[in-house]
């Protein structure tokens, strides 16, 4: 293996070891979703500057849309407390159980003192606050990055301008582009995976949802499907908002709901080994392995990116010719 194509690949798991250990991730995988969904619109509309604004509306809309949806919950959140606390309290009572609150206040007082003395609350919430801006505006500026690489990709643009033509840094350059072009493939090929993942998961909770005439279903039905992009937790996600939802109704809905959709998520579980092991070839049982040390290591992200990683290890190792020892026909020979 020459120079350039070792050192290519040296960059490549150095960016995934930081990634990892700065905590980068999310905004990685920014740059992965981006990227895909700019070549998918692409693939549509065949001009690059129409996908590129379809991309910036179709982010502008999830991002209103989230915001939206949280604003509406937070404000919720009193009424669906006064609703379901009584029907809790007299499920409670019939069980001869003991409930540490008997309104919204005294909820938020619980859940209060469990979280500790206020300035220790005050601390945790302005980290997460600090934190989020952070994931913020690291996502912003992986979906910048990733608009950049659509519009021109390739480390060295200027290549046709240097005095020596095949010089060291441009052919490093073109080893290290097909490292990650390949990485990227390995990421689409998951990735494609997890939507028909999603897609059998947002059509059995439609099922549902429908079924039950939950409010807000359309809505609901759109954020399972987003969320299901995500393995493992999105799943986890769409499913807290959907029982959050219920409890609106009725407590009995609300419990329904929330064992209807655990066994949704224990499926899920084996479809993500199953489809996404098919997919990129692997057994499952390696599949599980490498979610739960990517879920360790990275948190979220590392479950999505746990089987990129682990088809690209596949795929790399088999472009490498290794040689036939000679030995086993030596000793074939000196038995005859």
């Amino acid at each position: 293996m020459v120079t350039p194509t070792r050192l290519s690949y040296g960059v490549l798991a150095l960016t995934i070891a930081l990634a990892g250990l700065l905590h980068l991730a999310a905004p990685l995988l920014v740059v992965l979703f981006s990227y895909f969904a700019l070549r998918q619109l692409y693939s549509l509309t065949k001009r690059k500057w129409l996908a590129l604004i379809l991309f910036s509306i179709v982010v502008a809309g999830i991002v209103a849309a989230g915001a939206y949806f949280a604003r509406a919950a937070i404000l919720a959140l009193p009424d669906v407390a006064d609703t379901s606390i009584p029907s809790a309290s007299a499920w409670a009572q019939k069980r001869q159980i003991e409930l540490p609150f008997t309104d919204f206040e005294s909820l938020r007082q619980v859940v209060t003192d469990a979280l500790g003395q206020e300035a220790h609350y005050l601390r945790n919430v302005a980290n997460f606050a600090r934190s989020a801006a952070a994931v913020l505006a690291f996502s912003v500026l992986g979906i910048v990055a990733a608009g950049s690489l659509f519009l021109k990709t390739g480390l060295d643009p200027h290549r046709v301008t240097h005095r020596v033509k095949n010089n060291l840094y441009s052919i490093c350059c073109d080893e290290v582009s097909t490292r990650f072009r390949d990485f990227y493939r390995s990421f689409a090929t998951v990735i494609g995976a997890q939507i028909m993942i999603s897609l059998i998961n947002t059509l059995l909770t439609a099922i549902f949802l429908l079924a039950v005439r939950l409010p807000h279903a359309p809505l609901l039905i759109a954020i399972t499907f987003l969320c299901g992009l995500v393995p493992i937790v999105g799943n986890l996600v769409s499913n807290t908002v959907i029982v959050f939802v219920a409890l609106t109704v009725s407590l009995k809905l609300a419990i329904s709901a929330f064992m209807f959709l655990v066994l949704i998520h224990k499926l899920e579980y084996f479809l993500n080994s199953k489809i996404i092991g098919d997919r990129i070839r692997n057994p499952v049982w390696l599949t599980l392995i490498a979610l739960i040390i990517g879920e360790q290591l990275m948190g979220i992200p590392g479950l999505i990116l746990a089987p990129v990683v682990l088809n690209y290890l596949r795929v790399e190792m088999l472009t490498v010719e290794v040689p036939v020892s000679a030995e086993p026909e030596r000793v074939e020979s000196l038995n005859r």
